[in-house]
């Protein structure tokens, strides 16, 4: 179970940078400053991007999903399989913007979430703060065999 939490960490951190350069790509091609808050730019889009950038995150929940389902056995591991995922895309998907274009540039920096159904905001801060308790209960249950061999 280690190994294959390693592997989706791994896959997880992968897929981040991936949507952190789709990101990049689409800020550019739309003009956005890189320091510009994505609350400022969704009310810039045009509907029809904003429609396209809801497949993206549609397409990035059923990937997420779709490896849970493969690598886990009973119900309960896909559901940690995919939180454990989960959270590593999302607090790296932070850390590759960073990265690329040092955004953001403070914590408290209002972001979009996500676009589905309706866009949900909130400060960095928060995302990653539930990525890394995720991360770190899920850990703390495997190594102290809460969760057994599955």
């Amino acid at each position: 179970m280690i190994i294959k939490l390693v592997m989706l960490a791994i896959f997880g951190i992968a897929m981040a940078h991936l949507e952190g350069v789709v990101v990049v790509y689409l800020r550019k091609a739309l003009g956005m400053p890189d320091s510009e808050s994505n609350k400022e730019s969704v009310g810039k889009f045009p509907e029809r991007f904003l429609k396209i950038e809801m497949t993206r995150e549609a397409a990035t929940i059923i990937m997420l999903i779709v490896i849970a389902y493969l690598t886990g056995g009973s119900w309960i591991e896909k559901g940690i399989y995919f939180l454990w995922t989960f959270a590593f895309w999302d607090l790296f998907y932070y850390l590759s913007l960073y990265i690329l274009i040092k955004w953001p540039p403070k914590l408290s920096t209002i972001d979009v979430l996500f676009l589905i159904p309706k866009p949900w905001i909130a400060p960095v801060w928060f995302p990653i703060a539930v990525s890394g308790l995720t991360i770190l209960i899920i850990f703390i249950l495997v190594v102290i065999g809460v969760f057994g061999t599955f």
